[in-house]
């Protein structure tokens, strides 16, 4: 909504796109400061800063903004696309997400502040007793993951050539279904990048599938989601006890 509204304005949209992810980085370095001073819950400060964040976005406009025809945009699209062959070829969506997932995966495996992050989810006191700096290590990781989000929105905004308060309303529930179907423990401190990417498969294998069914109710999707939710959820748990049993 920001990068539509700067726009529309008569901002330059590469300068609307920084501002974007600017903001982005700095309400996730906010939520995390809270989470982190405070000790306040995770879930809880997010989910008032989603609310925050969606209400924003109608104060921003209450209704779609079409930027179409616009250089920078067509510019991103036309040139963000991975051909592999045969006309088949990747869209400035997928082509993203595969970037920042790469990226993810090496940040996560093979850098000090990605070994810090899972030090704290494992424990948060014992790896504070090892001298990770862990507030400023929350902190930062919120940082990050308000950059995503805003990264995220720019895409969609790319792709649909608009900007809409109504947009991706109920999408933070398949992230988490995707997190948890990808064998990411709610907990902290244990999966990998690699099975939010089979998460997100699997949730877009079982859509397609009910789509191409033609008279199956199309709120089947959720139905099964929520039971797979439920279903990973309970075998993370009896993993995780059956693991506390053994040691």
């Amino acid at each position: 909504m920001l990068v539509a509204k700067l726009t529309a304005c008569g901002i330059n949209t590469g300068l609307a796109i920084l501002i974007a992810l600017a903001v982005g980085i700095l309400f996730g370095i906010l939520q995390g400061t809270l989470i982190a001073s405070f000790d306040l819950p995770p879930f809880l400060v997010t989910l008032g800063g989603m609310f925050l964040a969606r209400g924003g976005s109608f104060i921003i406009n209450e209704e779609a903004l079409s930027i179409l025809k616009n250089p920078v945009l067509d510019f991103i699209e036309d040139n963000l696309q991975l051909s592999l062959g045969n006309g088949v070829y990747l869209e400035c969506i997928e082509v993203v997400y595969l970037i920042v997932l790469l990226c993810g995966i090496v940040f996560t495996q093979w850098t000090p502040l990605g070994r810090r992050i899972y030090a704290i989810g494992v424990n948060e006191q014992s790896a504070l007793l090892m001298g990770v700096p862990v507030a400023r290590t929350k902190i930062m990781a919120y940082g990050i993951a308000g950059f995503c989000s805003a990264l995220a929105g720019i895409v969609f905004t790319v792709y649909l050539k608009s900007g809409n308060p109504l947009n991706c309303i109920g999408l933070e529930m398949d992230a988490i279904a995707a997190v948890v179907i990808g064998g990411i423990l709610l907990t902290g401190g244990v999966g990998y990048l690699l099975g939010s990417l089979f998460g997100v498969l699997t949730l877009g294998l079982i859509q397609v599938l009910i789509m191409f069914q033609g008279n199956i109710n199309s709120w089947w999707t959720r139905i099964i989601i929520g039971i797979l939710v439920l279903l990973f959820i309970f075998m993370q748990n009896l993993i995780t006890k059956l693991s506390d049993k053994k040691q």
